[in-house]
């Protein structure tokens, strides 16, 4: 006969079990061990829903005070219950009851520190598996949760409250969380706090901190912030909020702030008219030193701060056989290429920077079919509103034009208008918008390479109409002039140019002659020059931008090919390696880096449930509020529809946050429609299922020469004629017989009927100015993209090169002082 041991061991032993319709089963069969002996079976059955059974039937007994052996008082309500169900389900009554304590023998028990309701809800919990969370009640829950040792409602409340984090309550909700030791809830408020910083401190909750919450809360790298400036003003905003308190802490949450990022300018305003400071002279002269130390231009003791957000490199415009019109952004840590919302006008030699959260394309050429012209244009974008907007123009044109950020100020370096190339330079003013010209170059300098440390403005190389250049010039914004620092080792024009910490990297580049692949680094504190390694492909008319300390060379022209190669270097190692390439080849683009908001995250969010859809896996979201993971990291958690699904909840410090997110009813039928009748209300449901946007196709439109070889989604429909485009012959090529047109010199008439109706015409409500309809046109592109590939004509999508028709002569700079009637198919920036 079998014993209990030896059925135990069977359950043990058994390496698999057969679920079917509520009953499994497992089976094994033992040899003959003697002359004689039947074989023997063995099967173990696994009733699937016995447990919740199980749990229905103590939960009626429980009802009817059926075996209870235990009455819990709370305050003056009691509970009846079972000691082992109670044991079962907390570790709290566990010991309470089995540890040999006095309440082992008792049949009535005084609960301390919790509430009726909480208690209710708890013991519901422990005999159904289901709890209901309510912005009432969780503040009640959560600790009565903690205090009996209750994961699971821990975890259902913790996520309640993730979901109901809002600028409004997320400091109340970090605070709550960590005086209830919730580790990954206060992890995920204080991600929220980071990420929306400036909104929080606007808020009734940021002016409340204490001292030290709030200078931990601005010492963080993390903090989204996108100037310094940001956290200057917050922290004047707290010390006003009850100054004659606060203004004698003022120093020492100073040297939290990172005041070297500051502007001079605006270290100078502060100094003269903030009361605040006048009220604390050591603030005063703390400041003073930080502005003697910015105007002699000593490298900062403070680092930049890193945003614990999604990093994007955007890339705007560049050339293939005709100025292209396409944005698109990087998202650096998925390794994967959006698009967004087109510039108002094609244009290649651009120049772009970021300023205060908003991205500037600076001038450049409209070389496309009917049409050629150098611009004074500037429009921005801004990323939360996904809109195009126009600025004040410059004072010139500018064609290949080097941009840089200094100061909280946009420069413009150089260029050409047409055959006149500049030695000019203007900055402008987001906040005035106006553009201001300071002293002009000792050279004049088209493709020029600029980049800024220290607060110093480096014009590097560039082609002056006889030569390119090796020269370097560094602007001084105190007296405004530009003095000769050492030259490069060799002369180029339309190079990668970016700083990384004191060393400014000079990438490929065009000598003359041919395509450079060397790479030039100059230590400014040094003032010296060093190669370093090479790229891998030589390359001009490329774009270069830093972030998270390496380097990102993409795109550009080697000689035949318009590239979409990136090429990514880490200073540690001196080594290029190969990235995620561009959609497209191209040449004559500008990049600039982006710590993302909102709406790309978004975007990004939406490619990953149209790529789950594809793949079968639905129901699976990111969570909002700085969550990637919900309750069922750890285990399954049914959540049930709550009345107050669209009600706000209300933090520790009674204030409301953000409404409840829209989400998807997940029933447990026949056991919750018998257990929600002893409940007020309904149950709160939790996890959503975000549906992919409905496919949208696109009227196919026939490929004309100067159609642009990339997806579908960035096509448009162009001139079938390749005559019909007005452009400017490269450099290296004879000058023609008739004598060139300057359409700069006759932008008067022209550029306002050809540019400005352009322009206009831009804003007109139409579906690309949907973000739906631009967002399902975008994911079908890319779903489509997958699945069918282009054709191997469209070289600029199948590899890391787009063929040219005609290789041109000079990729990397062209002389409009020659200029003639070639085909558009042949010019590029």
């Amino acid at each position: 006969m079998e014993t209990a041991a030896d059925f135990i061991d069977h359950l043990s032993d058994a390496d698999g079990i057969a679920f079917g319709d509520g009953i499994g089963s497992h089976g094994r069969s033992g040899g003959a061990t003697g002359g004689g002996d039947e074989e023997l079976g063995d099967m173990t059955f696994f009733m699937s829903n016995y447990a919740k059974e199980a749990l229905k039937m103590m939960f009626m007994m429980r009802s009817h005070h059926m075996l209870t052996d235990v009455t819990l008082e709370v305050e003056q309500e009691t509970f009846q219950a079972h000691k082992v169900v109670l044991s079962a389900a907390s570790p709290y009554f566990k010991a309470m009851f089995t540890g040999g304590l006095k309440e082992c023998e008792m049949s009535r028990v005084k609960l301390q520190g919790v509430c009726p309701t909480a208690m209710a809800r708890i013991l519901f919990f422990m005999y159904t598996g289901h709890i209901r969370v309510t912005e009432v009640t969780v503040c009640q829950l959560l600790p009565a949760a903690t205090m009996f040792q209750v994961p699971n409602v821990i975890e259902a409340c913790c996520a309640f409250l993730e979901r109901q984090l809002d600028p409004t309550n997320a400091i109340g909700i970090a605070n709550f969380a960590e005086q209830h030791g919730c580790e990954t809830l206060k992890q995920k408020a204080n991600q929220f706090i980071e990420r929306n910083f400036t909104k929080i401190c606007h808020e009734d909750e940021f002016l409340e901190l204490s001292v030290i919450q709030l200078i931990s809360l601005i010492r963080k790298d993390e903090l989204n912030v996108q100037a310094e400036r940001d956290v200057y003003d917050a922290v004047l905003k707290w010390v006003k909020h009850d100054e004659d308190n606060r203004y004698p802490k003022m120093e020492h949450i100073l040297y939290a702030v990172r005041c070297q990022l500051l502007t001079p300018s605006f270290l100078k305003e502060q100094m003269k008219t903030c009361n605040v400071l006048r009220r604390a002279p050591a603030c005063r002269e703390y400041l003073a030193k930080i502005f003697e130390d910015l105007t002699l231009h000593k490298r900062p003791a403070v680092k930049e701060r890193k945003p614990n957000t999604t990093r994007m490199i955007f890339v705007a415009g560049g050339y293939f056989r005709h100025s292209l019109d396409m944005l698109e952004g990087y998202n650096v840590d998925d390794k994967v290429w959006i698009t967004l919302p087109k510039l108002t006008v094609p244009r290649s030699g651009l120049g772009a920077a970021f300023l205060k959260g908003t991205f500037y394309a600076v001038g450049g050429r409209n070389n496309s079919p009917g049409s050629s012209y150098d611009s004074d244009w500037v429009d921005r974008y801004n990323p939360i509103s996904e809109t195009w907007g126009p600025c004040s123009p410059m004072s010139v044109p500018r064609n290949r034009v080097g941009v840089a950020v200094m100061d909280e100020l946009l420069y413009a370096v150089g260029g050409s208008a047409g055959s006149e190339y500049h030695s000019t330079v203007e900055y402008y003013d987001p906040e005035l918008d106006r553009w201001t010209l300071v002293q002009p170059m000792h050279s004049k300098r088209l493709g020029v390479g600029v980049a800024v440390v220290n607060r110093l403005l480096y014009a590097i190389g560039g082609f002056d109409g006889r030569e390119r250049l090796s020269s370097v010039e560094c602007y001084h914004p105190e007296n405004n002039e530009w003095t000769a620092v050492p030259s490069m080792q060799h002369g180029r024009s339309g190079a990668g140019v970016a700083a990384l910490h004191q060393h400014i990297y000079v990438v490929g580049g065009f000598d003359g002659t041919r395509q450079l692949e060397t790479v030039e680094r100059y230590d400014t504190e040094l003032q010296s020059w060093e190669m370093v390694a090479p790229v891998r492909i030589a390359r001009s008319a490329l774009s270069l931008t830093v972030l998270d300390g390496r380097l990102y060379a993409m795109g550009g022209y080697d000689g035949q090919n318009f590239l979409a190669i990136v090429e990514v270097y880490d200073p540690a190692t001196n080594v290029w390696t190969e990235g995620t390439p561009l959609t497209s080849g191209r040449s004559g683009h500008a990049s600039a880096v982006i710590y993302t908001p909102s709406c790309i995250s978004s975007y990004m969010e939406s490619l990953n449930i149209s790529d789950d859809a594809k793949n079968g896996k639905k129901g699976e979201r990111r969570t909002g509020g700085g969550s990637d993971d919900g309750p069922t990291n750890r285990q399954a958690m049914e959540c049930v529809s709550s009345s107050s699904s669209n009600s706000r909840v209300a933090g520790p410090g009674g204030r409301s946050c953000a409404d409840n997110i829209p989400i998807n009813v997940h029933d447990d039928s026949e056991l919750m429609n018998a257990l929600c009748t002893h409940v007020e209300g309904t149950c709160l449901k939790m996890p959503y299922v975000m549906t992919p946007p409905e496919t949208v196709k696109e009227a196919p439109s026939s490929e004309s020469d100067f159609a642009m070889e990339t997806d579908s989604s960035l096509c448009e429909d162009e001139s079938d004629d390749p005559e019909s485009a007005e452009t400017i012959p490269l450099e290296g090529v004879p000058p023609p017989e008739v004598p060139p047109v300057n359409e700069c010199q006759q932008r008067s008439v022209p550029r306002k009927s050809k540019c400005l109706i352009k322009r206009k015409a831009s804003a007109v409500w139409n579906d690309e100015h949907c973000p739906l309809v631009r967002l399902k046109r975008q994911i079908t592109c890319f779903v489509s993209s997958i699945v069918s590939p282009p054709s191997s004509s469209s070289g600029c999508c199948n590899g890391s090169t787009a063929q040219a028709k005609e290789p041109a002569s000079d990729p990397g700079s062209y002389s409009s002082s020659q200029a003639a009637s070639f085909r558009s198919k042949d010019m590029f920036s």
